[in-house]
C-alpha cells in the first residue's frame, strides 16, 4: 500500500502538465473576461451616463473603445496570440477598476457588475502569471515561433519553452 502512495506522489511530483495548465488558465481567464465584456455590452445604456470619457472622447465612444479592446484582448489570450502583449491592457484596466472600487464602493458601475474588492486583483494575478510564464506550447504564439525558427539555437529555446 505504501508503495502505491509512494509511486503516486513521486510520479505526480515529477511530471507536470505546464503547457496544458497554461492553456486551461488562458481559456478560463479569457472566458471570464469575455463574460465581463458581454455584461458591459448588455448594460451599455446604463453604464454610459455614469462613465467618464477619456482621452478627449465622449463617454459613448470611450465605452465602445473599452469594450472592443476587452473583447480583442480576451480572444487573443484564449488563442495564445501575442499573449504577453494582450495581458497588458486588461491588467491596467483591472488596476483602474480596483482603484475605483476601493475609492467609491457604492457607485452605480460597481453595482451593475457586482464587483467586490479583490475581484480585479484576481485577474491581475492571473495576468501577471501569463505575462511571466507565457502562453505555453499549446498556443498560436508557439506555432508562429516554431514556424519562424531558423537556427538550431532558436529551436532549442523554443523546445524548452
Amino acid at each position: 500500500m505504501t508503495r502505491f502512495f509512494k509511486n503516486l506522489f513521486l510520479y505526480s511530483a515529477g511530471h507536470t502538465y505546464s503547457n496544458l495548465s497554461r492553456l486551461f488558465l488562458r481559456l478560463f481567464t479569457g472566458i471570464m473576461f469575455l463574460q465581463l465584456c458581454i455584461r458591459q455590452m448588455l448594460s451599455f445604456e446604463q453604464i454610459v451616463p455614469t462613465f467618464q470619457g477619456f482621452l478627449g472622447m465622449s463617454p459613448e465612444m470611450s465605452m465602445t473603445v473599452l469594450v472592443a479592446l476587452e473583447l480583442l484582448c480576451a480572444v487573443c489570450i484564449m488563442l495564445g496570440l501575442l499573449t504577453r502583449l494582450a495581458v497588458l491592457f486588461p491588467m491596467a484596466l483591472m488596476l483602474v477598476a480596483e482603484n475605483i472600487i476601493m475609492s467609491s464602493p457604492d457607485s452605480i458601475t460597481n453595482q451593475l457588475f457586482n464587483f467586490q474588492p479583490g475581484y480585479p486583483v484576481m485577474f491581475i494575478g492571473i495576468f501577471v502569471f501569463l505575462l511571466l510564464a507565457g502562453p505555453g506550447k499549446i498556443s498560436l504564439d508557439y506555432i508562429i515561433a516554431a514556424h519562424f525558427t531558423e537556427s538550431a539555437d532558436d529551436e532549442h529555446v523554443i523546445d524548452n519553452a
